[in-house]
């Protein structure tokens, strides 16, 4: 990367650049100063304490290097929809049934299989910058440059970045909204799901889920959902607490006659853009499967998420 230095970088030492107006870690500006050429101004080796003057041109190495791969990323052409894509980041619309990265028994059917293939012209590496479980569809972010992952981090704890759910319950909460705040842990007899905890109890964190109910049917109950932590299946453990489970998740009492999968669907994603800091904004429509069971027709749905999108974080202490 390339930075021609003007008068309102000038003065600074590359350290005060790096660190306090792109955002560079700690480490990632470790990383810059023992990897070989990795900081250069003019072509020369130099510093971080170096003065950029203007008309400098002060070359990063930070590109990704084959050394930085995974061997086991194995790329793999796979449907994936694109919801966004830049140099710095890609937002995918997964679909349901897909994994976000590789384990022992899904090797080649996962986004970070889909992606390496998509950049298979230059080093790949898989940065999430959200997750989303195996049989959640909708959106899900990722970061193309070790600059934008550690940008995109920052954000994420400091809540900028807003997500918004689809879910279809097997009953309806009592009130229309609210909020639930449950802490979750492991259960002690398994290694993937989750229960309420006591506040006290090894291994509890605290969990903060608001919600709003859009419809309210005989069968079944849609909802707008906030999760503001974000724990290992929160969504579905804090609604299963109140009575209320996802349709077709069985793992948490849910019904699995209409769906056969947990009806949960990432579908409103903003974020601030890590280079420009412009707010991206973006909507995921209900994949055919939770469509076919929910009693809201896909444009009222798709006004009703973007109409809560703003006004459901006022206020919100996370």
């Amino acid at each position: 990367m390339t930075i021609q230095i003007d008068e309102t970088i000038a003065g600074k030492t590359i350290r005060e650049y790096l660190r306090g107006v792109l955002g560079y870690s700690g480490g990632m500006l470790k990383r810059l100063k023992f990897m070989d050429s990795g900081i250069t101004v003019n072509g020369k080796f130099v510093t971080v304490r170096y003065v950029l003057q203007e008309g400098d041109s002060l070359q990063l190495r930070v590109e990704d290097r084959p050394e930085d791969t995974c061997p086991y990323m194995i790329p793999v052409e796979l449907p994936v929809k694109i919801a966004y894509e830049d140099a710095h980041l890609t937002a995918v619309d997964k679909p349901p049934a897909m994994p976000a990265h590789p384990s022992l028994s899904h090797r080649l059917d996962t986004v970070a299989n889909a992606l390496a293939f998509r950049y298979a012209d230059a080093p790949f590496v898989f940065r999430p910058v959200n997750r989303l479980d195996r049989d959640t569809s909708g959106l899900m972010l990722t970061a193309r440059t070790r600059l934008a992952a550690s940008q995109m981090y920052q954000h994420m704890i400091g809540g900028n970045i807003r997500k918004l759910y689809i879910a279809i319950l097997c009953s309806t909460p009592k009130e229309c909204c609210g909020e639930i705040r449950l802490p979750v842990c492991r259960c002690s007899d398994s290694i993937i799901m989750r229960r309420v905890a006591a506040p006290d109890e090894m291994g509890a964190k605290n969990a903060h889920t608001l919600y709003r109910i859009l419809f309210a049917g005989k069968t079944y109950t849609v909802v707008l959902a906030a999760p503001i932590t974000g724990r290992t299946h929160q969504l579905r453990v804090h609604f299963s607490a109140i009575g209320c489970p996802l349709a077709g998740d069985t793992m948490y009492g849910g019904s699995d006659a209409d769906i056969s999968r947990h009806a949960l669907h990432a579908a409103h994603l903003s974020f601030p853009h890590p280079q420009s800091g412009r707010n991206i904004s973006l909507y995921s429509p209900l994949p055919d499967d939770m469509a076919a069971i929910c009693p809201i027709d896909s444009d009222a749905l798709k006004n009703a998420v973007q109409k809560e999108a703003e006004a459901y974080f006022q206020d919100i202490k996370i």
